[in-house]
């Protein structure tokens, strides 16, 4: 028998659910506001960034972000037709790639840090002390299965 969950446990879910929807949904209008692409934009900018010259595999970019195959595969093309990224030829395996950013990507990726950056701090970092953003921080960690690092 499954055990049911307690109603602390639904409340703090719907709140999670809620809260990081609207958190989302504000920082994609700044982004819009801005004349920038959407959110998912950033997020495959940015591990390609991290990635460094050696850029990463469609599989790994699934792996780092939270899209779908089908997804991450329309959104690469989207970059790719915008200069954002560009894909080579992996030696070993006919078929396969690697995704890298470009000098166009990682300009694009900082205009939009700009204002998603601003953000955060306003719609998380000014409404929170230092303390309560650790304690949440910690919290949420907690709940991440596997543990990973951030």
């Amino acid at each position: 028998m499954t055990e049911m969950p307690s109603p602390d446990a639904i409340k703090v879910w719907a709140r999670l659910m809620r809260v990081s929807r609207q958190l989302m949904e504000r920082a994609e209008e700044a982004l819009k506001e801005g004349g920038l692409p959407p959110l998912a934009w950033y997020d495959v900018l940015h591990e390609l960034a991290e990635a460094g010259e050696g850029g990463l595999r469609p599989f790994q970019l699934i792996e780092r972000t939270l899209f779908a195959q089908y997804n991450i595969s329309r959104l690469l093309a989207r970059l790719e037709t915008d200069g954002l990224v560009e894909k080579l030829p992996v030696a070993d395996d006919g078929r396969g790639q690697t995704i890298r950013i470009t000098a166009r990507g990682r300009e694009t990726r900082r205009r939009m840090w700009a204002v998603y950056g601003r953000s955060i701090a306003e719609l998380v970092g000014g409404k929170l002390s230092s303390d309560e953003l650790s304690m949440i921080s910690e919290l949420l960690g907690q709940l991440r299965h596997p543990p990973a690092a951030d």
